[in-house]
């Protein structure tokens, strides 16, 4: 009970500045009609209650399940072994994530079904398992994370050469949406122990950061392929007419409960029939284990099926209302200084951005300090929520603009930073864009494209979730090459004074280690288990 507590909490702290900022626009330039007001505070408090069984459920049931396989895929020692599971694995949990089935789901309507939630579900869990294959193979290769993260931006980059630019910011948003609090949780604690095959499995461990980076890839290029292979057509321009139901409080919500219920148990089903299976043939776990990890499978059932319905309910028509009523109001100054504090609120209130900036002074052993990353962090992604919002107003401005020169910055970075900090900063981009931000946040984007007479609903519409996921790269890397000249400096003041203390270096193993890092969060402990299961499985090994 006490932890359920701390997941409401953690929450409702992410949902409550928006909430704050609905009240303060409804109250000040855009009244809100009908009962779309209270319905968006039923649908808040579906979408708190929602996340915290479903974190609760992966935590119980659903992370334990990546412990166990990294278990299995351990002893057996065989590289074809690891990466079945790793496709396996990676293709289940994409497919039931919260954020790609909120974003597939805005992506269908907004293109009238051109692109369907199916198609793109599979095509993005299916581009993500591959690259989750080949982050593996980085592991156990020792490859080094800059060259892969340069080697698959580039090919991205021949691939738009060639694919629709309509489905560009599909793409890259869909990268955004494919980690999140499922995803990440299960497949670090995964890579962690993989990482005990290699022989300094001590030094090999800090190698988890950078795979989530890696496997957002795999989801821009399933998509362009996609899009080059099947002729994919021309989108619509205008999107579909979404006015909100204004005169009915429930009917909305207990519409969608039943819907969400049937693609939340679709999404689930082939991750619990691989863990029953797994269970009768391989792992033959105790009662008990077996028990808990069923009984969190069904809360993040419960929970998923709530946060989706709260979502869709109500919670994300008062997102699109407020954008459509600020871009006709005609006023680009309030509706860029709204977009920024959405963007600055949201990433605030996240939680997986507060265990980054605490890995992050955790690892400068302090130098950097978590408040300074943080107040980093909240003014990019709120530059970041800008500037997509700034296309609306500067119709010549496209996304591919901003995209390229912020990816040859967060790349050329990755060169000149330490491997671990781009590691983490990598990472750090695919946990940034959190339910808020592919929530309310992204559906106030498209409302404010669909109340601008010059935009395009999909191409200007989306693009806000790869804004935001290009924002840890490059705020990030540019403090640890801020801290590593702090090192440096200290180094040389030590060589002329022996009684300096000593600068930390990233080959020190406390720092690198991704279990010095943990705290009690879904992410950071998933990642903490799995290095002390690899650990275990390790010391196996050499003691037979």
């Amino acid at each position: 009970m006490n932890t359920l507590t701390a997941k409401l909490w953690e929450t409702t702290k992410s949902v409550l500045p928006i909430a704050g900022v609905v009240v303060l626009m409804h109250l000040t330039v855009v009244p809100l009609p009908g009962v779309l007001l209270p319905r968006f505070g039923l649908g808040a408090v579906a979408v708190i209650v929602g996340l915290s069984l479903f974190l609760l459920g992966v935590e119980v049931g659903i992370a334990p399940i990546g412990r166990i396989m990294s278990s299995t895929v351990v002893k057996s020692g065989r590289v074809t072994v690891v990466m079945t599971v790793t496709f396996v694995l990676g293709f289940l949990l994409t497919m039931a994530e919260p954020d790609i089935l909120i974003y597939a789901a805005q992506v269908n309507t907004l293109t009238s079904g051109v692109v369907s939630s199916i198609l793109l579900i599979v095509v993005v869990s299916a581009g993500l398992a591959v690259l989750l294959c080949l982050g593996m193979v980085r592991i156990l290769r020792g490859w080094k994370l800059r060259w892969v993260l340069l080697g698959s931006y580039a090919l991205v980059a021949l691939l738009a050469l060639v694919a629709p630019m309509q489905y560009l910011a599909i793409a890259f948003d869909a990268s955004g949406a494919t980690t999140g609090p499922l995803t990440v949780p299960v497949v670090l604690a995964f890579a962690t122990g993989v990482a005990s095959l290699k022989r300094d499995s001590a030094r090999s461990e800090s190698d988890a950061f950078g795979l989530v980076a890696i496997a957002c890839v795999g989801a821009i290029l399933a998509l362009q392929i996609t899009s080059i292979l099947l002729h994919l057509g021309a989108l619509p321009s205008t999107g579909p007419t979404l006015t909100p139901d204004t005169t009915h409080l429930f009917e909305p919500l207990v519409r969608h409960f039943p819907m969400e219920a049937r693609s939340v148990s679709l999404a689930l089903a082939p991750l619990l029939a691989l863990f029953l299976i797994g269970n009768v043939t391989v792992f033959k776990l105790h009662k008990s284990v077996r028990r808990s990890v069923i009984a969190g499978i069904v809360m993040a059932f419960l929970g998923l099926t709530f946060f989706l319905t709260g979502a869709n309910g109500g919670f994300m028509d008062v997102g699109r209302t407020i954008g459509v009523s600020l871009a006709l109001h005609g006023s680009a100054p309030l509706l860029l200084t709204i977009a920024f504090a959405l963007g600055f609120l949201a990433v605030l209130a996240e939680p997986a951005v507060h265990v980054l900036t605490e890995q992050v002074q955790e690892v400068t052993s302090g130098s950097v300090r978590a408040s300074a990353v943080m107040a980093a962090m909240a003014l990019g992604v709120g530059l970041a929520v800008l500037l997509s919002t700034l296309r609306l107003v500067v119709p010549s401005l496209e996304l591919w603009h901003l995209l390229l020169p912020g990816y040859l910055v967060a790349v050329g970075l990755a060169f000149v930073s330490s491997e671990l900090f781009g590691g983490l900063a990598f990472d750090g981009g695919g946990v940034a864009p959190g339910p808020m931000l592919t929530t309310f946040v992204l559906a106030f984007a498209q409302g404010a494209a669909a109340g601008t007479p010059t935009a395009d609903v999909v191409e200007d519409g989306l693009g806000l979730i790869t804004m935001v996921a290009l924002m840890p790269p490059i705020v990030i890397q540019l403090l640890g090459v801020v801290f590593q000249a702090r090192a440096r400096r200290r180094t040389n003041l030590r060589a002329k004074d022996p009684w300096a203390s000593p600068a930390p270096t990233e080959g020190d193993d406390s720092l690198a280690s991704p279990t010095a890092c943990a705290k009690s969060t879904p992410r950071a402990a998933a990642l903490a288990a799995g290095h002390q299961l690899a650990d275990t499985s390790h010391g196996k090994k050499e003691n037979s």
